[in-house]
């Protein structure tokens, strides 16, 4: 029986999956912040599952190397070994993962396994990416495989955290286009839509920076990797078909010069994760508790 949790910044989700990979149960927790409070959260999650786990898998943001979780910014954790504190505690062995593979791998899943290799392009406060090939995470040497979010296409841009201007992630992440939009209130990037659609100039600009954002992040990946489907989750996801539209129309543009691009036909390649997968478990949970491994 293995166990998934997948931790985010205002809750925590938990599922256990049979050993062929079906939903069994689910439970949900508000996540406390800081080391021990991200702790007592996976914990207490976890425990409030009906079912025994033989190994836990854990989907959490930040840097991840050997279960030690770094830089986990909106969780309040500078560094903490979260694999071998769960691992002490509950007596099973515990695989953590960056969320983003680990939504990557659970959206793999719930499209079946003759799909081929998969890129899961996570639009959420920033963009990031994960890679699933042959039914595994593929991280790259040093764990940025698919930091896509970081790679500059417009010198001129908007300034990026990271040092650089023009980052995808400037244009096509959540945070920077509340930033840059400056209102809209709870759901920032629905206002902004909502007054593209009304004609509002400011907003039809930014409008079409994230779709230019989200088309570059496509190309970058199928040009690299070459997956058969690129899968678009996180919270602008949401958005559903407005959202592909747009960046849709933006990829045939963008093609429309190039033989070898339009040969690609990026445009049919893209789809919105289900939000849930069959028995209500979110595609990172699902893909934590795959990720989990029993002791052999």
């Amino acid at each position: 029986m293995r166990v998934g949790v997948d931790i985010g910044g205002t809750k925590a989700e938990a599922v256990a999956i049979s050993p062929d990979g079906v939903v069994i149960a689910s439970a949900w927790r508000a996540t406390a912040h800081g080391p021990s409070g991200v702790l007592d959260t996976v914990s207490g999650v976890i425990r409030d599952l009906p079912v025994a786990a033989d190994a836990i898998g854990i989907g959490i943001p930040g840097q991840i190397a050997h279960g030690v979780v770094r830089n986990a910014v909106n969780l309040g954790v500078e560094e903490l070994d979260l694999g071998a504190a769960l691992a002490a505690e509950l007596g099973v062995p515990v695989r953590v993962e960056n969320d983003v593979n680990a939504a990557a791998l659970g959206a793999w899943a719930l499209r079946g396994p003759q799909t081929g290799p998969l890129a899961y392009l996570n639009l959420g406060t920033g963009v990031a990416a994960g890679l699933v090939v042959d039914g595994r995470v593929w991280s790259g040497s040093g764990g940025v495989a698919g930091e896509v979010g970081h790679v500059s296409i417009d010198p001129a841009g908007p300034e990026c955290p990271c040092g650089q201007r023009g980052c995808i992630e400037t244009l096509a992440g959540g945070a920077s286009i509340a930033r840059r939009w400056g209102r809209g209130g709870e759901h920032p990037v629905r206002s902004l839509f909502a007054a593209a659609d009304d004609g509002d100039p400011d907003a039809l600009a930014l409008r079409s920076d994230l779709a230019r954002g989200v088309a570059a992040a496509v190309r970058v990946l199928v040009l690299t990797v070459d997956p058969s489907v690129v899968v678009i989750g996180g919270g602008l996801s949401r958005l559903g078909e407005r959202l592909l539209s747009a960046v849709r129309i933006e990829l045939a543009a963008s093609a429309s010069s190039s033989p070898f691009l339009t040969s690609l036909r990026l445009e049919d390649r893209i789809e919105v994760l289900p939000h849930h997968a069959p028995g209500g478990a979110a595609a990172g949970a699902l893909g934590a508790a795959l990720a989990a491994a029993p002791a052999r």
